[in-house]
């Protein structure tokens, strides 16, 4: 295998190229970094090709060898690693008795821990709306790889809450005002649950299309918890 020791590289170019939320939505691709994303992403049939500054070929995939210099130009993180991944976008399609709605989430850490307690608590799809880019290598870090184990759908809320009613889910939406304390809901076992911006919560339309408005119950000196706190909290009671 002949080791790519250009920055200029067609190939480079076209990989670099991914940093961009724009070239990663025309192309369906998306970068991970390090063993761990990299396995996560072989496991779910992700994975389309992979990129090292090393010899061993551990993934049964187009493998290429490339110098540290040009890892450092492919690489988001500090420290750049030693592997790389080019990967498939799943194509989402709606499903499943379990949903998430987020809504303006801004904060990549945040939304990838979503992710990552959605899949703990067997959420099926995670519906994103005017939020970070899912594919921001800072949210696929935060997932931990999780991203690769759920089904993620990119649509506007308000009119997807209508055709979820009409199909007889229970809409449930998160708030720290007039609600319902979480200990005492009882969930149906079609649901979706709805969470609004780290700063302002859910905004008012939102928040009169739900069912049901729920708070998690606290030490009166804490007014409110991190969104990904909050999530894993709520999915984790809704859940047992």
């Amino acid at each position: 295998m002949a080791i790519i020791n250009s920055q200029t590289n067609f190939r480079v170019l076209q990989w670099a190229k991914l940093k961009e939320k724009a070239i990663r939505d025309k192309q369906k691709l998306f970068i991970v970094e390090g063993y761990h994303l990299v396995s996560e992403a072989n496991k779910t049939a992700h994975l389309k090709e992979i990129i090292t500054t090393e010899k061993s070929k551990s993934f049964d995939v187009p493998t290429y060898q490339v110098t540290q210099d040009v890892m450092e130009k492919l690489s988001s993180l500090a420290t750049p690693t030693k592997l790389i991944g080019i990967c498939r976008r799943k194509e989402a399609t709606l499903y499943g008795d379990s949903i998430l709605l987020v809504d303006q989430i801004h904060h990549p850490g945040n939304l990838g821990t979503i992710i990552r307690s959605a899949v703990a608590f067997d959420v099926d799809t995670i519906v994103v709306n005017n939020s970070v880019d899912v594919y921001n290598q800072k949210v696929i870090q935060a997932s931990q790889g999780m991203i690769f184990h759920i089904n993620v759908v990119k649509k506007p809320i308000a009119p997807l809450i209508l055709e979820l009613k009409a199909q007889d889910y229970q809409i449930i939406g998160t708030d720290v005002k007039e609600c319902t304390s979480l200990r005492t809901i009882q969930s149906r076992k079609k649901r979706a649950v709805l969470l609004g911006n780290e700063g302002e919560g859910l905004g008012d339309e939102l928040l009169n299309m739900c069912d049901v408005r729920v708070n998690i119950e606290m030490n009166e000196r804490c007014e409110s918890l991190n969104v990904g706190v909050a999530a894993g909290i709520v999915l984790y009671c809704l859940n047992s």
